[in-house]
């Protein structure tokens, strides 16, 4: 080939080549912009405009920040159905999202025989050792499974405190589940018996802390009664149960019904319970009630199926033939009657006894009359098996010639004593008598059948019980020394504030106030004094006056949220029992202070004074225990030992107040009188510097209490002399002896 031949052919090819990489080139920068321009229009037309679209070539990038994954995913997905996905770069972001919630935490414990298991989610925060071994270190709690989850999350607010609540609740309730959230408890536990139910409501409302909510259902089972007894007698102290049982809510209202036809006079209860030997049992206990009633005097006992009805010696014997041939003719067939006439009483001095006296320390005097040696060596050792080898004096003489079966018939007069926080049993050849004091509410129901089973329905027996709610231990009420330690705390935590030189209570002062009224639920009975303090900046009269009114104040917000205020009284004392030194800031802040004096250790029953159910199940006309007198707030009987009065010591916590404004006016003339309670102080000076309150006690004070039954004259009962209560305790707050 020529030459230029072969340099024509190079010229084509090049001027090919040029040609075909211009088309090239603008092609693709066409299909560029059109990808992009078509991708931007498709992104904005479906609500993605915050994606930015550019190209490189064939590849189609995606840029920006979606608002969430599902926007991303979605803008992609649409993106796809422009162009082809392989050509579809993504460099998009998405926005931080919120942290993510912690999970909603939970534990549930379980108990029964068995041990106790723990399920639940749960912080990794909390130590699961630790709780494991806090379950386990409990008596009697068996094996502790450990089912738990956990989760790296914060414990919330709430969580620890009611964790250690349910530890603690879980320690007394052997079969419970116990339900935990933050700041929630929630129990379910089932108790042995209406009274160990009252016990574990009142504790756990008492050991639940103020910020946690708590929801408790406790369920008791009816107890079993056996015997199945009632006993009810008509004398001349009126008609009364001695006990009273029913197997249902329309029996006991039936059987408390005619209780008030034979005359029953104030409330009465019934106890509830399993055991009965007929379905007709309300049937025939209102059957021998009215046959009662008909004769007039006498009693009649229920013991399961038999029944004992005994008249009074004077009733006529018409009459007597009369109403127990209707009663034997009517009764339901499974019913046994036993009907005597009761013999006249013997003169005093004439019959043999057996005395045993339980006194308010627990010590039992055993006096009168046992069968032989071996008899008084076998009653003595019975008695110390049941109140202690130290506690029991014996003074018993022996005479052969005392019925039969009176071994027996002391025996069971010292198992009802120990039914009783003190009081007194009498053993003759034709009665038992139990009289005294106790702190539960079924100890009448609890003594007639024990006397029943042991001595037989037949047995002639009298009853004097009275309940005295201080005495309850599933009440726990405190006492007077515990009452004033617990309003003390509560200032020692957080003071009452005034406002500079005055009485008004400042805003910060109500929460103090609201736990103060709240600590005197259970204190309500003990005569107290709210005592006024100033430091010594100031006229001495005027800080009396500015402490007394200060006092007054506190008072009347007490009575504001409804707390019975008849116990208490106001009093200023200034600058005249320091606490602290007055040289100083601190001491000064220290003296101003309000606290509560104990003026009367022995509590002073009031109506408002809460009364616990005397029954599971509820009793109409708010009837309690069946035994308990109309009287059944009582205080011990005349003659036994006054409990001492209390004090405090030296070391009383502080109690802080407001600064004091020397020189300011004390409140105005309409605040010293707005209280009509603490008014009733004036005449006993209020402007003294020692503040005692009035002589004269409150009303029902010094009334005089609720007489046991008339003892034998043959019985000694050592009687302390009675001391009178001071108005004012010999010992102040600060040590500072007032008793000159």
């Amino acid at each position: 080939m020529s030459l230029r031949a072969k340099i024509l052919t190079t010229v084509c090819f090049a001027s090919a080549a040029v040609l075909a990489a211009f088309a090239a080139g603008g092609s693709a920068t066409v299909i560029e912009k059109r990808s992009q321009k078509m991708m931007q229009i498709e992104m904005e037309a479906t609500g993605h405009g915050w994606v930015d679209v550019r190209t490189d070539g064939l590849q189609v990038i995606l840029l920006g920040t979606a608002p969430s994954e599902a926007e991303r995913f979605r803008a992609i997905t649409r993106a796809s159905t422009v162009v082809d996905s392989s050509r579809i770069v993504d460099n998009t972001d998405v926005e931080n999202s919120v942290a993510t919630a912690p999970p909603d935490f939970s534990l549930e414990m379980l108990r029964n025989d068995d041990g106790i298991s723990l399920i639940g989610f749960i912080p990794s925060a909390t130590d699961r050792a630790a709780l494991v071994s806090r379950l386990e270190a409990q008596q009697g709690v068996g094996t502790v499974t450990d089912m738990l989850e956990t989760a790296d999350y914060p414990e919330p607010d709430g969580w620890g405190m009611a964790v250690d609540f349910a530890v603690e609740t879980i320690r007394t309730l052997p079969r419970a589940k116990i339900s935990v959230d933050p700041g929630l408890v929630e129990v379910n536990a089932i108790a042995d018996s209406p009274a160990e139910k009252t016990r574990i409501e009142t504790s756990l409302a008492r050991r639940r802390p103020v910020e946690l909510k708590l929801v408790s259902e406790i369920s008791a089972p009816r107890p079993v009664i056996t015997p199945f007894t009632l006993r009810f007698l008509i004398d001349d102290e009126g008609a009364r149960f001695d006990a009273c049982s029913a197997d249902t809510d329309r029996a006991r209202d039936r059987i408390l019904a005619a209780a008030r036809d034979a005359g029953v006079k104030g409330a009465q209860g019934c106890t509830i319970g399993m055991g009965t030997p007929s379905p007709q049992w309300g049937d025939a206990v209102v059957m021998g009630l009215k046959a009662l009633r008909e004769l007039g005097a006498g009693t009649i006992t229920f013991a399961d199926a038999d029944i004992v009805l005994a008249a009074a010696p004077d009733v006529p014997q018409a009459t007597y033939d009369k109403v127990v041939g209707e009663l034997e003719s009517n009764l339901p067939d499974i019913f046994s009657l036993k009907a005597e006439r009761q013999k006249a009483a013997e003169a005093e001095g004439t019959r043999p006894e057996f005395t045993a006296l339980l006194d308010k320390d627990g010590k039992v005097s055993l006096r009168g009359r046992v069968t032989n040696a071996r008899s008084r060596d076998a009653i003595e050792s019975y008695a110390r098996a049941r109140f202690g080898a130290a506690s029991v004096y014996g003074a018993t003489r022996l005479d052969p010639d005392l019925p039969q079966g009176w071994p027996v018939r002391t025996m069971a007069a010292l198992e009802a004593l120990d039914t009783l926080a003190s009081g007194s049993v009498v053993v003759t050849p034709d009665l038992v008598r139990v009289s005294g004091i106790t702190g539960d509410q079924q100890a009448s129901d609890t003594v007639s059948r024990l006397l029943a089973k042991r001595l037989g329905e037949g047995a002639a027996i009298a009853l004097a019980i009275q309940y005295d709610r201080r005495l309850d231990p599933v009440l726990g009420l405190p006492t007077g020394p515990e009452c004033v330690d617990r309003l003390n705390g509560v200032l020692a935590a957080s003071k009452v504030s005034f406002e500079p030189g005055s009485a008004v209570i400042a805003a910060a002062g109500e929460k103090t106030l609201d736990d103060l009224a709240v600590a005197m639920k259970d204190c309500q009975d003990f005569r107290m004094e709210i005592a006024g303090h100033t430091d010594s900046q100031g006229r001495d009269e005027m800080n009396l006056a500015l402490s007394q009114e200060r006092a007054r104040s506190v008072l009347m917000a007490l009575m504001e949220r409804h707390v019975l205020t008849e116990n208490l009284v106001a009093a200023g004392y200034g600058e005249t029992q320091p606490i602290a030194d007055n040289g100083t800031e601190e001491g000064r802040e220290a003296n101003r202070r309000i606290e509560f004096v104990l003026l009367d250790a022995k509590p002073i029953e009031t109506e408002g004074a809460p009364l616990p159910a005397a029954d599971a199940t509820p009793v109409t006309e708010a009837e309690q225990h069946a035994g308990v007198t109309d009287e059944t707030e009582v205080t011990a009987p005349e003659g036994e030992d006054e409990a001492p009065l209390d004090t405090l010591g030296d070391d009383a916590p502080p109690m802080e107040e407001a600064p004091d404004d020397a020189g300011e006016a004390p409140a105005t003339d309409d605040a010293q009188t707005a209280d009509p309670q603490a008014a009733e102080t004036e005449g006993s000076g209020t402007g003294s510097t020692d503040g005692a309150p009035p002589d004269t006690a409150p009303e029902g004070e010094n009334a005089a209490p609720a007489a046991l039954p008339e003892q034998d004259p043959t019985i000694e009962v050592p009687v302390a002399p009675a001391e009178d209560s001071p108005a004012k305790p010999e010992t102040r707050p600060d040590g500072l002896d007032t008793s000159e």
